[in-house]
């Protein structure tokens, strides 16, 4: 007999589908059953990043590498949460750090863009092929590896190694092939021609990038206004701690289970969609799960500047089931965590955490007005 809880989850669950309009339950995620599972399947994973995808749409730039060089500050908190949650996300590998440190049970990251899914993709092919971090990097940049470098290499030295070594396009020729190999041979994903041609374009980025990549495809270090891959795989907590994907080989092997489970599942999605954000809270219901942290990194910023979509957004998120604990990771740009000022003020940036049930609180009693509004109760 179904208990009362329930009977409310499956009743709310019918009523985001009238919502959504009709989803093909053949071999679908979106079945009900009582816990999330401990891996997807294949046919399951690709099903989720098809079913819950809205149509690609526009961001200003490629985003290939993030510029939030205290990202890592708000682990150490993040901690706090209540375990065995899910794991909601926006842009590229950030995501990954979190998610190595939080463990959740699942991770879905959003983004407007289909370039960024696909960019996940190739993060999954790569990662789950390399045998340990200096494989993954000869992978992802195209360098032939560097000799001395094994488990216990820091991100240092794995960098420092690295660091001048010229792109070897053979190398190139051959992991791309591996790349949709590995995705459509392997795990049997239904890519288009357009989607391969997406992934190709940001392969390429790396291949001549390297290590020095930046947000904005330009290559160059920190001084040079974006930080780079490299720099970024470098940086640590507040307390001196790298505690990146690529910081230590655990983390890596952590993030390769991920991956190799089919956890991370990565979907087209507009904050402010009808679709993607309330596809996702159907199926955590109808799995009994809840969202533990939610990175939006800025996304809010534009989101505010884009007629009533900061609310739509709000709207969405309130459909996810969460706990007292469930936090968005937000991050705060051109000196906002202080002052409010307008956009350009600079790039410094400072990650922070607010507690999602207070945020939509005080979004249903009128309180949220204002990009401010929610930077004021960010911490």
């Amino acid at each position: 007999m179904l208990t009362i809880r329930r009977r409310i989850v499956l009743a709310a669950a019918a009523a985001l589908f009238a919502f959504l309009g009709p989803l093909s339950l053949t071999s679908s995620p979106l079945v009900a059953t009582d816990r999330l599972p401990p891996q997807l399947s294949d046919e399951v994973f690709w099903n989720m990043v098809s079913e819950f995808s809205e149509t690609g749409g526009y961001f200003r730039s490629d985003n290939f590498v993030s510029n939030e060089t205290t990202f890592q500050y708000v682990i150490k908190n993040l901690k706090k949460t209540t375990p065995g949650g899910v794991y909601l996300g926006v842009g590229p590998d950030q995501n990954f750090t979190y998610i190595v440190a939080m463990q959740p049970k699942l991770a879905i990251i959003f983004d407007i863009r289909r370039q960024n899914t696909m960019q996940h993709l190739m993060y999954k092919a790569l990662i789950e092929m390399s045998s340990d971090r200096a494989d993954f990097l000869s992978k992802l940049f195209s360098r032939t590896r560097p000799a001395n470098l094994g488990k216990s290499s820091t991100a240092e030295e794995l960098f420092t190694a690295y660091d001048g070594i010229a792109p070897n396009r053979q190398l190139f020729v051959q992991t791309f092939q591996a790349i949709k190999n590995q995705l459509e041979e392997h795990h049997k994903f239904k890519l288009t021609a357009d989607d391969e041609a997406t992934i190709q374009y940001v392969f390429s980025s790396f291949y001549s990038g390297g290590p020095d990549l930046t947000y904005n495809g330009v290559t160059g270090g920190f001084g040079r206004r974006m930080p780079s891959y490299a720099e970024m795989m470098q940086m640590t907590d507040e307390e001196g701690i790298n505690r990146s994907y690529l910081g230590t080989e655990e983390n890596f092997r952590i993030l390769q289970d991920f991956q190799k489970k089919n956890l991370i599942v990565p979907v087209v999605g507009d904050f402010a969609g009808s679709r993607a954000i309330r596809a996702v809270a159907v199926y955590l219901k109808q799995h009994d799960a809840f969202v533990s942290a939610f990175y939006v990194s800025n996304v809010e910023q534009y989101l505010f500047q884009q007629g009533d979509d900061w609310s739509k957004f709000y709207r969405n998120v309130e459909t996810l089931p969460v706990d007292a604990t469930s936090s968005f990771i937000r991050s705060v740009f051109n000196g906002q965590a202080l002052t409010y000022q307008p956009s350009g003020f600079g790039l410094r940036s400072v990650s922070l955490l607010s507690s999602i049930p207070e945020l939509l609180k005080a979004f249903n009693e009128g309180e949220v007005r204002t990009y401010y509004d929610v930077v004021t109760m960010s911490k």
